[in-house]
């Protein structure tokens, strides 16, 4: 056990996160900038086979409903007693890497410590300032020795980043909606995108992710890997391509894919979004499997990984959790915990209620819009087909951020068709958002 609370360690986390899973810190070194990742030790107080731990291998992952926060442990931990709380001590497990200037990074080890977040952060808050367009928040301005440490970890991200594109990783631009909440109300929702803040974690959590399912694997145990299959429907993602003059191989090629992505965000960002969001909903979702000892794995099609894992929030994923019990057996030099059977299972139930959980947030979603929504009926807006299913044909406007059903003017539409709708109907109760073709 080390002793790490001396290290100016910051989290950054949505403005409304409880549940602070890691923390980071970084250091120029020769040869790099050396990141330490610290995630939460939840496993520490959460025993296998406790009644906590059955609940939580249950229930697999929290649900955020964009009201209300249904934690998959209980709040008393993972907002307090496991999260990495601003000024409290707390137990992690620190994964080391040294990134290189062309990107790749090369662990240095895991090992278990004793950590203090000294500055909890947010994306909207930081990203701005990254990005040259706002001033620095108050903590940040606050302190030089944090501003120098945010951005030697933000030039390390972007280093990372380059990596993965040069990999093939896609780059996807995520418009999630958010509702804007006054006095117990829904006044509005709009788009939270990704900014230069959510891209320095999600190109660290990436990297975290890619050492622990390594380590796993050079140890000769089992895990749990995280997969995005290759698109069943790559032959319309090709076919979307071709409405821009792009040529994509016949086979589904990752690097191909994201050089086109990369073409159209040049090209027209604004329209960015819609082709990004079409391309998502013709990948498919991702899912957990079984790695056994020994045997090779799909990967990760959309991050152009084939060592990948869930590591980094086992606070909010039962199969984090998981994978950290793993990883403590191989740093304790003990059997592994699970036995393959076992994993399996595990991977399959995280696999299933993530889906439900996700159908849960989409209709919750819904219906935070139908209310949002209300006003405007009778309004044109520019709209992607997102789903055709015999339930109906859907649609997704982007400004503000819903989804809804296309009530007239299906026939002949598919996924990634862009559209102009009018809004007919909105019922907040059941969440229903309903739209005409107008062209």
């Amino acid at each position: 056990m080390r002793d790490l609370r001396h290290l100016c360690w910051s989290s950054i986390d949505n403005d409304t996160s409880r549940d602070l899973d890691q923390a980071e810190v970084a250091e120029r070194v020769n040869g790099g900038i050396r990141v330490l990742i610290a995630v939460a030790d939840v496993d520490s107080d959460v025993a296998i086979g406790s009644p906590i731990d059955r609940h939580a291998a249950e229930q697999t992952t929290s649900v955020y409903t964009g009201i209300r926060t249904f934690s998959m442990l209980p709040e008393e931990l993972s907002t307090d007693l496991t999260s990495l709380n601003e000024g409290a001590v707390r137990l992690a497990v620190v994964v080391e890497m040294v990134v290189a200037g062309d990107g790749s990074p090369s662990s240095n080890g895991i090992y278990r410590a004793l950590v203090s977040n000294q500055a909890q952060l947010t994306y909207n808050a930081v990203g701005p300032w990254l990005e040259g367009t706002s001033a620095a928040p108050d903590k940040i301005a606050a302190s030089s020795d944090l501003e120098a440490q945010l951005r030697m970890q933000d030039e390390a991200a972007q280093i990372l980043l380059e990596r993965r594109h040069r990999m093939g990783a896609l780059d996807i631009d995520r418009a999630e909606p958010e509702a804007v909440i006054s006095d117990g109300q829904v006044q509005d929702i709009h788009a939270r995108k990704k900014n230069r803040a959510s891209e320095l974690i999600e190109n660290f959590m990436v990297a975290a992710n890619g050492v622990m399912a390594r380590t796993l694997m050079n140890a000769g145990i089992s895990s749990i890997r995280r997969v995005v299959r290759t698109p069943e429907r790559w032959p319309r993602i090709v076919e979307l391509a071709a409405r821009y003059g792009e040529r994509l191989p016949p086979e589904p090629d990752s690097g191909a894919l994201n050089a086109f992505l990369q073409r159209r965000k040049a090209e027209d960002e604004v329209h960015y979004a819609d082709v990004s969001l079409a391309v998502i909903k013709l990948m498919g979702p991702g899912e957990y499997v079984l790695a056994r000892a020994g045997h090779e794995d799909q990967g990760h099609f959309a991050l152009a990984a084939h060592d990948y894992t869930h590591s980094t929030a086992p606070n909010r994923r039962f199969a984090d959790t998981v994978t950290q019990r793993l990883i403590k057996s191989v740093l304790a030099r003990q059997p592994s915990p699970y036995s393959d059977p076992q994993l399996d299972s595990i991977a399959r139930n995280c696999t299933l209620k993530e889906d439900a959980a996700r159908k849960v947030e989409r209709k919750m979603h819904k219906r935070i819009a139908a209310v949002a929504l209300r006003h405007r009926i009778g309004e044109s807006f520019a709209a992607v087909v997102t789903g055709v299913t015999p339930k109906g044909v859907f649609v997704r406007v982007l400004n503000p951020p819903a989804e809804g059903l296309l009530v007239s003017g299906q026939h002949g539409v598919d996924v990634g068709d862009q559209l102009r709708v009018k809004l007919v109907n909105t019922d907040p109760r059941h969440g229903y958002i309903d739209f005409v073709r107008t062209k």
